[in-house]
This record gives C-alpha cells, sequence and structure tokens, in this order.
C-alpha cells in the first residue's frame, strides 16, 4: 500500500493574509477575485506565512490592474541570487470586462479597489478585491455600536436558555 505524501496545508485551499482593517475603514460593495503576477522567491515567502496586506490598495493604470503596498518579505535562503524588492507593483489579472467595470466605478462614482484577503486556490495565489467607498468617523462608530449590540444580544440568549 502506498501512503499519500502529505502536500504543504498552506497550498490545501486556506486564507494566507486578510485586511482586517478594510472591513472597518470602508463600504465593502462588491467583491472581485483576482490573480496575482508573482515571482519565485514571493510565492515561497508567501508559504512560509510572509505576506501582509495591511496598507495595500489596487490601482487601474493604461487599462491593467495592479497591487500597491502588498507587503511580502522575502526569505534569505530563497532569494540569493535575486535583488527582491519586498513591497514591489504587482499585477493583478482579471479579465477585461471586470477591469471595465472596475474602471467606470472608479473613475465615475469614486469607489477606490481594496484588496481584502490572499488565500491559496488550487495552487494559485488569488486575491479578493473590494469595491469600497470611505467610512466616516460616525459611521465606523455605529458600526462598533452594532457590533456591541449584537454581542450583548447573544450573551443575553445564550443566558436565558441556560437558564431555561
Amino acid at each position: 500500500m502506498s501512503k499519500k505524501t502529505g502536500k504543504d496545508k498552506a497550498n490545501a485551499g486556506g486564507t494566507i493574509a486578510l485586511n482586517k482593517r478594510a472591513r472597518h475603514e470602508y463600504h465593502l460593495e462588491q467583491r472581485f477575485e483576482a490573480g496575482l503576477a508573482l515571482q519565485g522567491w514571493e510565492l515561497k515567502s508567501i508559504r512560509a506565512g510572509r505576506a501582509n496586506i495591511g496598507e495595500s490598495y489596487a490601482v487601474i493604470r493604461d487599462g491593467e490592474l495592479f497591487l500597491f503596498g502588498a507587503q511580502m518579505t522575502p526569505l534569505t535562503q530563497a532569494s540569493t541570487h535575486v535583488v527582491a524588492d519586498a513591497q514591489r507593483t504587482r499585477k493583478l489579472l482579471l479579465h477585461r470586462r471586470e477591469i471595465d467595470q472596475l474602471i467606470g466605478k472608479v473613475q465615475r462614482d469614486g469607489y477606490t479597489i481594496v484588496p481584502t484577503a490572499l488565500y491559496w486556490k488550487g495552487n494559485k495565489v488569488k486575491a479578493e478585491l473590494a469595491l469600497a467607498k470611505g467610512k466616516h468617523a460616525h459611521d465606523k462608530r455605529e458600526a462598533s455600536r452594532e457590533r456591541d449590540w449584537n454581542r450583548e444580544k447573544q450573551r443575553a440568549l445564550r443566558q436565558h436558555n441556560k437558564d431555561a
């Protein structure tokens, strides 16, 4: 009997990096899935868990979409012969009609394109992008109040069901 060789858990389809701040800072409206054009050392650093998209954003230039500010710290043993730039601009891969839709929303309606997650899909790295509008301070307070109220409701319900 042959035993299956265990591949990396990272390739199984899990989340690589989340941008939790985007959910707090923006109203996220529509989501898109985009591929990333990566170099070999970047893939190795992602597998090692050294990716961060907290400060990143996407920009449209000449009809193409690019990811700015994503940090992928190079591994010293993986990038000995390559000059690695941890915050280089990476190309995002989308269908033409999706890019055209994003161009229209960004230019006409004032939306921003924010990456919300990096994840594995098969053996490919995908980025989840969201069309977003910025929240005002009172929106953030209201969202926080709503979360606290829902948490209190759940606690009260659990306590009530426990007593009954």
